[in-house]
């Protein structure tokens, strides 16, 4: 498990240009950030060009910025990434010229396709409750909120390997039980 002090060293050493803490980093944190970034932009392809970008910034002098005793790295680090990700919104957003203009909305799926989405979603949280809580949980955690298998393994209180095969065995359960 990757720890506070792991994750001030590597960007220390990263602030020196050192490719293999840069590697180190970006695998301890790039999940963590990316979920941030993705639940700021609500957009994959947006999302990881915005982690690139976090990452492209501490590697050209950002991580020299990074002060040990102020924050936790990984709080500066998700600090960075909020901030890039909205950044990111606000250009893409689109500025109103007039206020008297209607502003033109995109419209949203159709009863057809909200009832097919809705149909899977409920085929999907079914085959999640078929999973053992706790490995429901990671699962929830690792593929909808971004967590780290670092993290999961912490919070559940098992080893980083045996956090790994739960995800794995419990995809491949999630797997058989949509093709039934």
């Amino acid at each position: 498990m990757t720890t506070r002090e792991d994750i001030e060293d590597m960007i220390q050493r990263v602030a020196l240009h050192d490719r293999a803490a840069f590697e180190a980093l970006y695998s301890a944190t790039s999940a963590k950030l990316f979920g941030i970034i993705l639940r700021v932009l609500k957009d994959r392809a947006a999302s990881e060009d915005v982690l690139q970008e976090v990452y492209l910034r501490l590697w050209q002098g950002g991580a020299e910025t990074f002060s040990s005793g102020k924050a936790s790295p990984i709080s500066w680090l998700a600090t960075i990434a909020r901030n890039r990700a909205i950044d990111r919104l606000r250009r893409i957003k689109p500025s109103r010229q007039l206020d008297d203009v209607p502003e033109m909305v995109e419209p949203g799926p159709g009863p057809e396709a909200s009832a097919v989405a809705s149909s899977e979603r409920a085929r999907i949280d079914a085959c999640l409750d078929e999973l053992n809580p706790n490995r429901a949980a990671a699962v929830r955690g690792a593929y909808l909120d971004g967590d780290t298998y670092a993290d999961l393994a912490g919070r559940f209180d098992v080893p980083l390997n045996t956090m790994r095969t739960w995800l794995r065995r419990s995809l491949m359960s999630l797997k058989d039980c949509m093709t039934r």
